[in-house]
Parts: C-alpha cells; structure tokens; sequence
C-alpha cells in the first residue's frame, strides 16, 4: 500500500512537471494580453462613454504605470515569500480588473480596471523565478524561451480577440474584458494546480520606503512619456515631472544603499551584465513597439492614390500583419533555447538582434508591398522573440538564485520603459494631422519619411543590442550561489 501511494505522488509530481512550463506561459500570455487588450478599442471606449481622446488614453497610461510600480515589487516579494502565492495574488488581481472592466459603464472605473489589469506584467518574473527553482539546469534555456514566445502569442489573442469582438455595426468594448476575464480565470485555476510550493522560503521584511520610492519615481518618469504630446514637450508639467524623477532616483539610490533588506540590491543593479541586460532589454521594448506601432499604423493608412498605406482595417492589421510575427516568434523562441545551450545567451542576443535590424532596414527602405512589410516584421518578431529568450539567461548566470525575481522584474521595468519611449516617439511622428482644413486626404497624412525615421531608429537600437551582446556581456557563466 505504501509502495502504491508513493508511486502515485511520483506519477503526479512527474505530469505536474510537464505541465508547469506550458502553465507558466499560459501566464506570460496573459502578460502580453493585457498590455495590448485596449489598442485596437480605445475609439469604441470613447464612443460609447461620450469621453475624450485625452481621456481614452488614460487606460494605457495606467496600465503602463501600474506594471512599472508593481513589477519589481511583487518580483521581490515573491523572492522573499514564494513565487507561488505572489503569482495568485497577481492573477487574482488580473481576474478582478478585467471582471470590472467588462461590467463597468463609467471611464473612471474602467480606468481603476486597468490598473490592476497592469499587476499581470510581474508574471513574467515570478514564472522565471519558479523555473529556476523547479527545473534541472539543462532545461532553463527552453524552458525560458517558450515563457518568452508566448508573450507573443499573448499580443496576437489580444488583437485578433479584440478585432473579432468588435466587428459589426455596433460594436461594443464589453466582451473584449470578457475575454481577458476567461483567460485569466483559466491561468488561476491552472497555477494553482500545477505550480508547486516552494521547498524554501528566504523570507525577510518588504522595503516598502524603498518600494515607495521607486514606484514615485517610475511614475514621475513614466507620466510625461506616455501624456508628453498632449502636454507638450516643453511644458511645465513634463519638463517638471522629469527633473523630480531625477531627484527622486538619487533619493531611492541613497535609500536602496542603506537598507538593511533593500528592494533592490544596488550592488546588483552595478554588475557589469546585469546593467547591459536591462539596457538591451531597454533597447528590445523600444525596437518591439516601433515596429509595432509603425506596422499598424502604416498598414491601415490609405492606399495609393489617396496615400502610401494598405488601408487594412483593424481585424485585417491583426490578422495579416502582426499575426505572422507573432506565430513565428513561438517557433523563434524554441530556437533561441536551443541556442543559448549551444552557443551562449550573448550570441545567441547577437543573432536575433541582426536579424531584427535587418528587418527595419527593409522597412525603412523597401515598404511598398504587403509581402515585403509582412517578411520585414516577421524578423523583427524574431528578434524580439531571441531578446526575450536570452536576457533571462544573462541575469540568471549573473544574480544568485534568491534574487531572480527583482532582477527580472527590473529587466521588464526597462522594457516598459524602452516601449514607453517607442510609443510617444511614434505618437510624435507618425500622429495623423485633422484633414478639415487641408485640400486633400492626402495632405493629411504624416509625411512618408517620418515612418522612415521610427523604422530606422529602431533598426539603430537592434544595432546597439548587437553591440552589447558582443562586447559586454560575453564573459557570462551561470552561477549556484543562493
């Protein structure tokens, strides 16, 4: 009998084990899912709550500073007191705002939705967190890579989900929470079954001064980049909101230094790969949303004779153009593990960074068919897909077990910061211009060199990333220390 029940809880601990990776990137979907859910919408949220494009944009910005408080937060917190019971927390947290958004009428309830819905981005560090915990050694680069694909995959749900949910005459932003609702609910119920408790727990005490710190610091950082063309770049307000981010970054650096438990380890942040991770990683949230960005732009502008674009329609921007880039980088992921075995995290950063900038050259020179925009941004996917493959890789060869999760969660703060900047460069240049007084649709556009430019610097950053790969964090190893 007890041969019986001890060969039971092997076979479960096994099937367990082969779920844990596919459930942990169930959850990195959400990730992604959540961070593009409102793109192809916000005009039907405008419409429908009689509210202003200023005021639209308010479901971005909240999410966007939502993740970047939360992140390296929770990621902390999880190191201290379990992955496990942070990423419920979390996804309960990502359940809760998308329930409120699919049942509330009033903006400023749907806004207070997608703040929470922004706590999802700490996924992503937590489930690294438990792999590292979970799986032998020899597992980790395939096991991250698939985490890192499904982020893509994530941004396809969102976009094709919210393109079909809205199609029709009357189209109604309700449903698209519905969806975000279902998916989450799914991942609670599959990490609370799958995911194992921690064997230990390091514990400790929340540096909340610090964590106060840094989330007013983010937010003073990330407010004028995501309001900046509204306020005007030179206004008081964003001129003042970044100089007080500088002055609060020196006040949490020197409150991080003298902590007895900081949030964030200083020594840490100045390690030579963990400081060139977070800027490629910087340089990987900037590539991914101009390419993003200027692909859906660019396609769903008018086709000749009335303009230079496609003039694909919202589900035909989805499903044509960003699908592709977002199926192939599943594969690309699983490549990129195998990569990192073979030949090392910096080389194999180094391939996925070259063939994205091979992809914006195309871009930026050689636009003029679907065909082509479609190859060009498949590669960019690529990149994307090898970047957030191996920067997991380079941290966790750099930082000890126990600090995985902040380490991570800092790299995604990086990211979203990086996109962030991608974002308000793309509204500064690409924004279309009111045709009322204007004599044709055409001079309404943005002139043609501006998508060239937002291609060109992205392409510039994936030049940087090789750069990095290649000269500053090759002497990488993997260490055992915890």
């Amino acid at each position: 009998m007890l041969m019986t029940r001890i060969d039971t809880t092997a076979s479960a601990g096994r099937r367990s084990g082969r779920l844990l990776v596919p459930v942990l990137g169930l959850g990195a979907m959400v990730v992604s899912m959540m961070q593009t859910l409102t793109v192809p919408i916000l005009g039907v949220v405008q419409r429908d709550l009689h509210t202003t494009t200023t005021a639209a944009s308010w479901l971005t910005t909240a999410t966007l500073l939502s993740a970047a408080v939360c992140t390296p937060l929770l990621g902390r917190y999880g190191d201290q007191h379990g992955a496990r019971r942070t990423l419920i927390g979390v996804l309960g947290l990502t359940l809760a705002g998308s329930a409120l958004g699919a049942t509330t009428h009033a903006l400023p309830w749907l806004i207070a939705a997608r703040a929470l819905q922004g706590a999802s981005t700490a996924i992503f560090p937590l489930a690294q967190s438990v792999i590292r915990d979970e799986l032998p050694r020899d597992r980790l680069p395939g096991a991250t890579a698939l985490l890192s694909g499904t982020l893509a995959v994530g941004n396809a749900v969102a976009l094709v989900g919210a393109g079909l949910l809205t199609r029709g005459a009357a189209p109604d932003f309700h449903p698209v929470f519905w969806l975000s609702a279902g998916v989450s609910a799914l991942t609670l119920a599959a990490v609370a079954a799958v995911v194992p408790r921690p064997r230990v727990r390091p514990g400790g005490r929340t540096d909340w001064p610090g964590a106060i710190a840094l989330a007013v610091m983010l937010t003073l950082l990330l407010l004028p980049l995501s309001q900046g063309v509204r306020w005007g770049w030179s206004s008081a307000p964003t001129l003042g909101c970044f100089a007080a981010a500088v002055a609060m970054a020196a006040v949490w650096a020197r409150r991080e230094r003298r902590a007895a438990e900081p949030l964030v380890d200083m020594r840490m942040l100045a390690l030579r790969p963990v400081l060139l991770a977070n800027l490629a990683g910087f340089l990987v949230g900037f590539a991914m949303f101009s390419q993003f960005l200027g692909v859906s732009a660019l396609v769903q502008l008018p086709a000749p004779p009335d303009g230079y674009g496609f003039g694909a329609t919202v589900l035909e921007t989805s499903v044509v153009y960003l699908m592709p880039p977002a199926v192939v980088s599943l594969a690309a992921a699983r490549v990129a593990g195998a990569m990192v075995r073979v030949i090392g995290a910096h080389a194999t950063l180094a391939v996925g960074a070259a063939c994205g900038a091979a992809g914006f050259t195309v871009l930026a020179a050689a636009r003029g068919s679907a065909v082509v925009v479609i190859t060009a941004a498949v590669l960019v996917g690529v990149a994307v897909s090898f970047g957030f493959a191996t920067l997991p890789a380079v941290l966790a060869g750099a930082v000890p077990a126990n600090g995985t999760g902040i380490a991570n969660g800092i790299n995604s703060v990086a990211r979203s910061v990086g996109s962030s900047v991608a974002s308000a460069l793309a509204a500064t240049l690409l924004t279309v211009q009111p045709a009322g007084h204007l004599a044709t649709r055409a001079a309404s556009l943005p002139a043609e060199g501006r998508f060239t430019a937002c291609f060109a610097l992205g392409g510039g950053a994936f030049v940087l990333v090789v750069l990095i790969a290649l000269t500053g964090i090759t002497s990488v190893r993997p260490r055992h220390d915890t």
